[in-house]
């Protein structure tokens, strides 16, 4: 159903997550395109932002990624006085020397130079931006925390999705002594709900790997953006890419799966936990990275075949990771071959996970309901012939962004690719599971190569 602006419980205080010991917190949130007196817009701008005026303590920053005016026009004066309405009618409840407000540039706000040079008049963000990009893109540093806010549509580079890197890297390990390093930027690099379409919903895939990589190596925590009408969180090498994108378009966004939202977040020592708060102040969603990982305290041997499940598939509330060692098959051959299968009588598998194709790509299936086509997530390929070691985490607070892989030890998790707006939520628990064959039989795409074993952890 279509979220609308309530006032249930609108004096209620909202507690906000607080650092766990020495850290910060704050809010995201983005996409308002408001700015215009007495349109939609400013209304459901208005029951978010009454969200955000109930949380204690309040923030001590607030992120906005950008789009925060209707703008996409070309007459200045309009551009103006749709920005006038946003700061000095629709959030003159912020004091900004209480609470600064840190904004990233976005393609209803920065579309053009004489849009751009608005968007630097306006604000007057710090210019410490690259050359010519001076009040676009920039950097603030909170003590201890760095925020790095990218120009995801630079019209010096080409405009929407693309995006400048070399001061990125530069500015990251100048203060490669800030304890916490946030990057903010309008657009995803990586696609949301499967909304994936190059330069106009992520960033340019030609600069996309080289500005991800560089987030990786100076140990950046997340990257925030927007842009799409969403909230959702993934982990790409252990970074995590955290999007925001319901301020007030309510309009767009799919009806019964994305609502109206801000998120607050809290980071400390032991990492960044956020929460997706609706406009009647109700938790949706809540995330923690890095996951509260499960204990070898808690280790099972898998047998091959049918079993009754130690736990529930998909689990209830904390992760679980599954670990698969084994040899691929040398033959070449395209067929699904089953790791984990789980069954519920009368119904489709909930849940499937083993190779499939030529390249034998790691693939889960996702089966929610009688009479829907299942969904895919993919993961990396293994080659034929090739030994492997992987371990699958199965996090369920995560969406869609909730199964991830990686090579079995130290290495960083990474989400699954998936064209679907939900995750593990929607899928039903099941008892039975199945190790190297479906749950349909043991002739029921077997696994085909050698050595398979399995391991879970909880």
């Amino acid at each position: 159903m279509r979220q609308t602006p309530t006032l249930t419980g609108s004096l209620r205080p909202i507690p906000a997550l607080l650092p766990r010991g020495h850290g910060h917190q704050f809010v995201v949130y983005g996409d308002a395109c408001s700015g215009m007196p007495g349109a939609p817009h400013e209304k459901t701008f208005a029951a978010v932002n009454g969200v955000v005026r109930r949380l204690a303590p309040q923030p001590e920053f607030i992120v906005f990624a950008g789009d925060e005016i209707a703008g996409l026009t070309s007459d200045p004066e309009l551009l103006r006085s749709q920005w006038r309405h946003w700061l000095h009618n629709e959030m003159a409840w912020v004091d900004p020397s209480a609470i600064p407000i840190w904004h990233a540039t976005g393609n209803h706000t920065t579309y053009d130079q004489m849009s751009e040079q608005i968007f630097r008049a306006t604000l007057n963000l710090p210019r410490n931006g690259p050359a010519g990009q001076e009040g676009l893109a920039y950097w603030v540093r909170q003590g201890d925390l760095l925020i790095v806010f990218t120009n995801t549509l630079s019209t010096e580079f080409g405009g929407e999705g693309f995006v400048e890197t070399q001061w990125l890297g530069d500015t990251l390990r100048k203060h490669e002594d800030a304890k916490y390093k946030l990057v903010v930027g309008h657009h995803p690099v990586f696609p949301v709900n499967g909304y994936a379409h190059a330069y106009q919903r992520q960033v340019a895939p030609e600069i996309a790997p080289a500005f991800w990589k560089t987030l990786v190596s100076q140990g950046v925590l997340a990257y925030l953006c927007s842009h799409i009408l969403a909230f959702d969180v993934q982990v790409h090498s252990g970074v995590l890419q955290i999007c925001t994108g319901g301020a007030g378009t309510a309009h767009r966004m799919p009806e019964g799966i994305e609502y109206l939202h801000c998120v607050q977040m809290a980071v400390d020592a032991k990492g960044l936990r956020c929460q997706a708060l609706d406009i009647d102040g109700l938790v949706r969603e809540h995330v923690a990275w890095p996951a509260d990982g499960p204990t070898t305290t808690n280790a099972l041997a898998l047998p091959h075949g049918a079993f009754e499940a130690p736990v529930n598939c998909p689990p209830d509330h904390a992760c679980i990771v599954l670990r698969f060692v084994g040899r691929t098959s040398c033959a070449s051959q395209g067929a699904a071959q089953t790791w984990l299968s789980t069954r519920r009588a009368g119904e489709l598998e909930p849940f499937w996970l083993g190779l499939r194709g030529p390249q034998q790509r790691l693939t889960a299936i996702l089966h929610h309901a009688p009479g829907r086509s299942p969904h895919y997530w993919l993961g990396g390929p293994i080659q034929p012939g090739n030994p492997f070691d992987i371990e699958v985490m199965l996090h369920p607070d995560m969406g869609p962004g909730g199964l991830l892989y990686r090579a079995a030890g130290a290495q960083p998790w990474t989400s699954m690719s998936a064209a679907s707006p939900w995750g593990l939520e929607r899928v039903k628990a099941s008892r039975e599971w199945c190790i190297g064959h479906s749950c349909g039989g043991a002739a029921d795409r077997p696994f085909m190569g050698a050595e398979l074993a399995a391991w879970l952890t909880w």
